[in-house]
């Protein structure tokens, strides 16, 4: 069974902080986190290594991590970064 976050707004340096708290807690929680980022209407860079952090700690945690559902705001930020294929995200990778 995997466990949900649900990220909304802003997702941006003025929260990384407490989002990177948030983020590591419900990755912990269980092997599986499910991260879903339809209510994400700002992504920067701040909010994005928070997101990359998760990433590389489930990695050495041997947990997973699935980003779902993702926003506008979202995709434009990972796509110009190339990051899709880092996060294996079928979503975001193209051929």
């Amino acid at each position: 069974m995997s466990q949900q976050l649900v990220l909304e707004g802003e997702v941006n340096i003025y929260r990384a902080a407490d989002l990177k708290i948030e983020v590591l807690a419900a990755l912990r929680a269980g092997p599986v986190l499910e991260i879903d980022l339809a209510g994400v209407t700002e992504l920067d860079t701040a909010g994005l290594q928070v997101l990359m952090l998760a990433k590389r700690t489930a990695t050495l945690e041997q947990r997973e991590l699935r980003l779902r559902n993702h926003s506008p705001a979202v995709v434009d930020v990972v796509e110009m970064l190339n990051l899709g294929a880092f996060f294996g995200d079928a979503v975001l990778i193209h051929s």
